[in-house]
C-alpha cells in the first residue's frame, strides 16, 4: 500500500483546514506527497475547495482517506498509508490516544498540536517503549504550544555554551481590537477538562519520572501571582499553559539521556495590571466551576458568557486571527562552562521568538515543518523512535532554521557575561 509522506488527519476541523494550506505550500517547496483524512468525504472536499481558492491551485483531487476515531480499524488503515500523520483532532484528551496507538502499531510517525499536559505525558508513559521498538516517533505539542518555548530553550542552551541554571519565559500576545472571540472553543474545552483532571497528572508523573531531578545549588524563585517585570517593563503573571510542563520533559530528556545539567523553568505572560486582576478573578470562577460536573457543563455550554466574550463555539474570526501575533522572550542564566560551579550564574542569554497568527498561522507552520523534519532528518533525531517533546526531539535538527525561513523567527544573544 502506498504511503503518503504527510496525512492531515482532521483536515475539516478548525485548525486542520488551515494546515491543508501549509501542507500544500510545503509540497511545492519539497515535493512531498500528501493526503487529507477525516470521517466525512464531502467536508474534506469542501475544505480542499476552500483551500484551492486561498492558494490559487486546484486541490480537489488530493487523496482522501475516510476514517473515524471511534473506528480503530479505519485509523489503522489511515496510519498504514502515512509516513507522518499530522493529527489536528482535539481535544486530544478525548480523541488523541487512539490515533497515537494506531500510528505506533502501524509504523507512522505522529505529530500533534496538543497543549494538554495530561494527554502528552500519558502518551509518553504508555507508548514510548512500543514506539522505540517499532522505530516510530511521536512528538506532541508541535504548535504554538509549545515549539516556541521548547525550541527556544534549546537556542538558549546553544548560545550559553555551558550549563544553563535557569530559564524564565515571558509571553506577549497582541490581539487586535476587532469584534469576535480571541480563543478557539477547543482550547477552552481542553482547559476545562485539564483542570478537572489535574490530579491524574501527578500520578502519571510519578510513574513517568520516579527519580527526582537533583536539587539546584542556585535556586530560581517564582515571582508571584502578579508582579512588575523590570526586564520587560510590563506587569506579568504565571502562564498556565503547557509550556513549562513540555519544557521540563525536555529537561528530563537532556538530563537522563544526555547527562546534561538540568535547568529550572518558570513561565509568565505579560499583561496590563488590570488584565492581570481580571484574569485572576476569571480564573477563580473557572477553577471552581471546572471542579464540578455541573460547572463544566456551564462552561462548555456558555463559553462566551464565562470567558467575557473571549471564547466562542464559532471560532476566531479569520481577520482577527490573522492579526493576533506573539512574541516570546526567554532569559537564561548560567555559565560559559560545564561542570561544577562554585559561583552563581554569571552569563545571561536572551532568545526572542516571534510569530504571526498564533492559532492558524504560526501553529500550522510549526506543525508542518516538524513533520518535514521527521521525514528528512531521521539521523538527527534521538535514538530510533519514541515519544518525545519537541525541544528534545528536534534539538539537533534544522527545525529552528526552517522556521526562521517561514515567519516563525528565533533570535539569540548574550546579554551579560563575566
Amino acid at each position: 500500500m502506498e504511503r503518503y509522506d504527510l496525512v492531515v488527519y482532521g483536515a475539516s476541523g478548525f485548525t486542520g483546514q488551515y494546515v491543508v494550506e501549509y501542507v500544500h505550500r510545503a509540497a511545492l517547496e519539497t515535493g512531498v506527497t500528501w493526503a487529507v483524512a477525516g470521517r466525512n468525504e464531502s467536508k474534506l472536499l469542501q475544505v480542499l475547495n476552500q483551500a484551492s481558492e486561498v492558494v490559487g491551485a486546484d486541490l480537489k483531487e488530493t487523496p482522501k482517506i475516510i476514517c473515524d476515531c471511534s473506528d480503530t480499524e479505519s485509523l489503522s488503515r489511515m496510519a498504514r498509508q502515512a509516513r507522518v500523520v499530522l493529527n489536528c483532532v482535539g481535544p486530544y484528551r478525548f480523541f488523541g490516544e487512539m490515533v497515537v496507538e494506531a500510528c505506533v502499531e502501524n509504523g507512522a510517525h505522529h505529530v500533534d498540536i496538543s497543549g494538554e499536559p495530561g494527554y502528552l505525558e500519558k502518551m509518553q508513559l504508555n507508548y514510548h517503549a512500543k514506539a522505540v521498538d517499532n522505530e516510530v516517533y511521536v512528538v506532541g505539542a508541535c504548535g504554538f504550544d509549545s515549539i516556541p518555548a521548547d525550541l527556544g530553550q534549546t537556542c538558549v542552551k546553544k548560545e550559553m555554551k555551558g550549563d544553563v541554571n535557569s530559564i524564565e519565559t515571558f509571553l506577549n500576545v497582541t490581539i487586535p481590537p476587532l469584534p469576535g472571540a480571541a480563543i478557539n472553543f477547543g482550547t477552552w474545552q481542553s482547559a476545562i477538562h485539564g483542570f478537572a483532571n489535574s490530579r491524574d497528572l501527578a500520578g502519571i508523573r510519578r510513574a513517568l519520572y520516579p527519580e527526582k531531578l537533583p536539587t539546584p545549588k542556585y535556586k530560581l524563585k517564582p515571582r508571584g501571582n502578579m508582579f512588575h517585570c523590570n526586564e520587560m517593563d510590563s506587569y506579568a503573571m504565571p502562564f498556565l499553559g503547557s509550556d513549562r510542563s513540555v519544557m521540563m520533559r525536555s529537561q528530563r530528556g537532556f538530563y537522563h539521556e544526555k547527562d546534561e545539567h538540568p535547568s529550572q523553568i518558570q513561565c509568565y505572560v505579560l499583561m496590563r495590571w488590570w488584565n492581570c486582576i481580571l484574569t485572576i478573578f476569571m480564573g477563580m470562577i473557572f477553577g471552581f466551576l471546572a471542579s464540578y460536573k455541573f460547572g463544566r457543563s456551564l462552561l462548555e455550554n456558555h463559553p462566551k458568557f464565562f470567558s467575557f466574550g473571549a471564547v466562542s463555539k464559532q471560532g476566531v474570526p479569520k481577520q482577527k486571527a490573522a492579526e493576533t501575533n506573539f512574541e516570546l522572550t526567554l532569559f537564561g542564566k548560567g555559565w560559559a562552562t560545564k561542570g561544577d560551579h562554585d559561583s552563581p550564574p554569571n552569563r545571561v542569554v536572551k532568545t526572542v521568538v516571534k510569530g504571526k497568527n498564533v492559532g492558524y498561522g504560526s501553529t500550522c507552520e510549526c506543525m508542518v515543518q516538524a513533520g518535514l523534519v521527521l521525514l528528512f532528518e531521521p539521523d538527527r533525531l534521538p535514538g530510533v523512535g519514541g515519544v518525545y517533546p519537541p525541544g528534545f526531539a528536534f534539538a539537533e535538527t534544522t527545525l529552528v532554521s526552517r522556521l526562521n525561513k517561514h515567519d516563525v523567527t528565533f533570535e539569540s544573544s548574550v546579554v551579560t557575561s563575566e
